[in-house]
């Protein structure tokens, strides 16, 4: 058994039933929406054609918004269902950044992730979905897909139908007939025009109450000279803006100074075997210690249902890389204290033992958020074999740049100064080269193209231009070529970090303003 759904556009007339059926039978808010209906519309006055597309859920045979989810609260029934617990969900948003299709939303009451369920509880008791019961043109058909005498199967078995963005792999059970490839694919419509619902005066979901902060920059009406997009949105369901917040890049942030500043003193002390002095070492391990707790501080706050943080470690989904680093976040932690009490009882090869343990799981802190952003398929730009290079380096910035500051303040340790230096040197150096290979290479999408877009010439392009390259990159890498001292290595550490959490504020960012839907 294989439930999905089939739309047949040759029947749709845009009334909205589907949506208002839905919205009545499960109690969905004012403001978001488990199906709506685009309108696009193509060709020129008076030769113009309006196309209506209901979009939904998916239900892939390869969801990765259950894969990603850290307490199953997404979970795949036996008849290909994809069914949601709201009593479990933490209200990370990551199942949000999975989803190719944007159907999941974040419910502005309950503050939980919501979608459509194919009205589980209408079929298992013999009832079709509340959508396909409303219809007045018979436009929506469901039923079982390995049924061979099911209306859906007859009509996938007759007539030519399309999916949308089958290159994701997810192989989905929603399937249109007369799919028009405008409608279906988001970014052939373009972005010129504002259209009704387009805009809203509040956001919903995880923004809700929040004056539409973090939701896109409001459309501009094409330059002139430049020919408008072939098809035209007209009407579409409102943005969910920005779900991933100014939280998330600052927790990438100050995992980076965690991870950084111990691979650093693990580097120096271990591998290279240059003298530091017992006061770095244990201003290190506390910059570290406190950095850790400030990047589970920004996790729990970024959660919209915080009271249920501990279920990621209680409840775990151990696929989901959210558990991972969880877990992983936990034992650095543990090794960190354990490496400050075997220091300080003098317990040598406790210590050392800690010390590469420590290492280790410091490596994987700073780099498993690309791993967890590249399960987020709904978002190309994140999918780049760069981003756990671009990661670590970042870590690494991060590091010697607060081991920098640390020096300053002591005083001490003056033979460590040139060897910061020069690593700061080689960290900006190279995550420029990363930076600038991300954005000006080859993008394997569309979708990621017009990410590097918004960053580079679009809606964040100062913010690019001016904080993370000139301000985070060129004006720090110039200062300690030319003034080797330790008063302008600290500028140029303090300039090192800013541009750190610029960049990882921008990567956040960026892919969030391009629509998927």
């Amino acid at each position: 058994m294989n439930y999905g759904f089939v739309i047949d556009g040759r029947k749709c007339i845009g009334c909205h039933a589907c949506t208002v059926a839905c919205k009545s039978e499960n109690q969905v808010p004012v403001g978001v929406n488990r199906t709506w209906v685009k309108y696009v519309e193509k060709g020129k006055f008076p030769d113009t054609r309006r196309y209506f597309t209901v979009l939904r859920c998916n239900h892939c045979e390869d969801p990765p918004c259950v894969n990603i989810c850290p307490v199953e609260a997404l979970q795949q029934r036996e008849d290909g269902i994809v069914d949601f617990d709201g009593r479990r969900c933490i209200g990370c948003k990551a199942c949000g950044q999975a989803c190719p299709y944007g159907a999941l939303y974040v419910d502005p009451e309950t503050h939980t992730s919501a979608k459509c369920n194919y009205c589980a509880h209408r079929k298992e008791v013999g009832l079709q979905p509340a959508c396909v019961a409303t219809c007045p043109q018979q436009a929506i058909v469901s039923g079982d897909l390995d049924d061979t005498e099911s209306d859906i199967a007859v009509l996938l078995a007759t007539e030519q139908t399309a999916v949308r963005k089958p290159e994701k792999g997810t192989s989905p059970c929603l399937f249109y007939i007369d799919g028009d490839g405008a409608s279906l694919d988001p970014l052939q419509t373009g972005g010129g025009c504002e259209y009704l619902w387009s805009e809203q005066s509040r956001g919903v979901g995880h923004f809700a109450g929040k004056n539409g902060k973090g939701a896109p920059p409001k459309a501009k009406p094409a330059p002139k000279g430049v020919k408008p997009a072939a098809a035209r949105k007209v009407y579409d369901a409102p943005s969910k803006g920005v779900v991933w917040g100014w939280e998330v890049p600052a927790y990438v942030w100050s995992k980076g100074v965690a991870s950084g500043v111990f691979l650093l003193l693990f580097a120096l002390t271990a591998l290279f075997s240059v003298p530091v002095s017992d006061f770095v070492q244990w201003a290190s391990w506390g910059v570290s210690l406190a950095f850790l707790g400030l990047t589970g501080g920004f996790l729990i706050r970024d959660l919209d249902r915080p009271d249920r943080f501990t279920s990621v470690m209680l409840r775990p989904h151990f696929s989901s890389w959210l558990v991972r680093g969880g877990y992983t976040i936990t034992l650095f932690g543990a090794l960190l204290a354990l490496w400050g009490g075997a220091k300080f009882l003098g317990l040598y090869e406790l210590e050392r033992a800690a010390l590469w343990g420590g290492a280790l799981f410091a490596l994987v802190t700073s780099i498993y958020t690309a791993f967890l952003f590249s399960a987020a398929k709904g978002r190309d730009f994140w999918q780049s074999p760069l981003l756990a290079l671009h990661m670590l380096v970042t870590s690494l910035i991060a590091g010697v740049s607060a081991m920098t500051l640390l020096l300053a303040f002591s005083g001490g340790d003056a033979q460590l100064y040139p060897i910061l230096r020069w690593g700061l040197l080689a960290g900006i150096s190279a995550d420029t080269f990363i930076v600038m290979s991300e954005l000006f290479g080859r993008h394997p999408t569309k979708q990621a193209g017009e990410t590097a877009h918004v960053i580079t010439h679009g809606a964040l392009g100062r913010q690019f231009w001016i904080a993370c390259m000139l301000a985070g990159h060129l004006l720090p890498a110039a200062i300690l070529l030319v003034a080797p001292t330790s008063l302008a290595g600290s500028l140029a550490a303090l300039l090192a970090l800013g541009g750190v959490y610029y960049t990882e504020k921008l990567w956040v960012r960026a892919p969030q303003l391009i629509s998927i839907s």
